[in-house]
């Protein structure tokens, strides 16, 4: 087997939140084909306890722990030297050192990159056949942040967009390859880098279909007499706390005028304070982490999606639709989701749009709900199947025999800053 090089911004298991799904299927589908050399970062203890999972994949692995606070230091190097924080946040000695060592003793033929911020250890890996996975377009996202914060994290958030969108380019420009995970991403960063638009490709997202099934029997998790609507997903997300707070204080209470026994569940983990405190509002239920969010689906009324920052594609709205479930979604929760609007999910955005959908929709006959989660499940097996769409992946990795690289370091880790974690397996 050829020998791949694949570092990875966030350890990639358990697949419970979007980064984590695309980057353990990647690791999983590349394994059949390649002797695997991972590099990551620890940033939840828990996570090790998944250790043998991700090592029975690969050859050799490097984890170090990321201490958050530590990072967010280490990050306002950027302020004074010109860079995005992004960069000196991910940025570690040890993990350089060990990128360094496996490029000089293994015959590395191709550097798969998830995430911009993993690109700075590769920088100097000019002869190697390097693929960077962007997912998403960060720098975008801070835009959109910046939008809607206050000085002076807006002109943070700003100058992170502008500064980061400078350093995605360069990438696109030095690597063989740039993927995103739809072609509505792929489109508009060729739009943002068009000197690099030959090599910008997408490859979609994928969906366990067998585990995200109607088919299985699940336990209701709801108290009678209600009628639940579900958000899923991190709940420490700021786009997510920001959606379900919307939803929580604008939308739920109009649809209560109309339908007084909906209740509106906020399910996933580590619910920010501002996230707890919603449940002090009429008809809001936040749950925590729950051992599985199959249950809070299946037997739910509907599932919600009203973000209002958004890039790439939602996995919850994937999920939901997965398991049979009409989904109404606003229009940036759905961007990059191939899917027929109005007949396989519903899109709304202002909060009376909104509402209207949801109390439409659960007066119509149940028919009606039926048919659009058939059709949505139905969509989910034909454009998001993993094997499928990372078929795109292998033959962006596939080339010839290249000679090795000249070993370095990138420029701000030659200056003398500590680590910002411990190597830990």
């Amino acid at each position: 087997m050829d020998e791949l090089l694949y570092l990875v911004h966030r350890f990639p298991y358990p697949p419970n939140k979007g980064d984590k799904i695309r980057s353990y299927h990647l690791l999983k589908h590349l394994s059949q084909s390649y002797r695997i050399h991972l590099g990551t970062f620890i940033d939840d203890e828990k996570d090790l306890e998944y250790f043998d999972t991700v090592k029975a994949l690969c050859d050799e692995t490097c984890l170090v722990n990321l201490r958050p606070a530590f990072a967010r230091f280490r990050g306002l190097y950027g302020l004074i030297s010109n860079q995005p924080l992004t960069l000196p946040y991910y940025a570690d000695r040890q993990l350089q050192e060990w990128v360094n060592s496996v490029l000089e003793r293994r015959p590395i033929k191709s550097i798969l990159i998830f995430s911009s911020a993993m690109a700075q250890y590769v920088s100097h890996a000019h002869r190697q056949h390097r693929v960077i996975d962007f997912v998403d377009i960060d720098s975008d996202k801070w835009k959109q942040y910046a939008v809607t914060a206050r000085w002076p994290m807006n002109w943070i958030y700003g100058r992170e967009s502008r500064l980061l969108l400078g350093y995605e380019r360069q990438i696109a420009q030095e690597f063989d390859s740039a993927t995103f995970v739809s072609e509505a991403e792929a489109s508009l960063f060729r739009q943002l880098a068009p000197e690099a638009a030959r090599k910008v490709s997408h490859f979609n997202n994928g969906v366990d279909s067998d585990y995200f099934s109607p088919a299985n029997n699940y336990a209701n998790p709801y108290p009678p007499g209600i009628t639940p609507l579900v958000f899923t997903g991190a709940m420490d997300y700021w786009a997510n706390a920001d959606a379900v707070e919307w939803f929580s204080r604008l939308v739920l209470p109009l649809i209560n005028t109309h339908l007084p026994e909906v209740k509106f569940y906020i399910v996933g983990a580590r619910p920010t304070p501002a996230v707890r405190s919603l449940t002090a509002l009429p008809g809001v239920v936040v749950t925590g982490s729950v051992p599985d969010v199959r249950p809070y689906l299946a037997h739910s009324e509907l599932a919600v999606a009203p973000l209002r920052i958004a890039r790439g594609v939602q996995n919850k709205v994937l999920e939901a639709m997965a398991m049979e479930k009409a989904v109404i979604a606003s229009s940036q929760a759905v961007e990059g989701i191939f899917a027929v609007r109005g007949h396989e999910l519903l899109v709304a955005d202002d909060e009376g749009e909104f509402s209207n959908r949801v109390v439409e929709l659960l007066r119509a006959e149940p028919e009606l709900k039926r048919a659009i989660g058939q059709a949505a499940r139905a969509r989910v097996l034909a454009s998001y199947n993993w094997e499928q769409n990372l078929a795109r992946i292998s033959a962006l990795l596939t080339h010839t025999q290249a000679p090795r690289a000249t070993l370095g370091l990138p420029g701000y880790l030659q200056h003398d800053l500590q680590s910002n974690g411990d190597r830990v397996a």
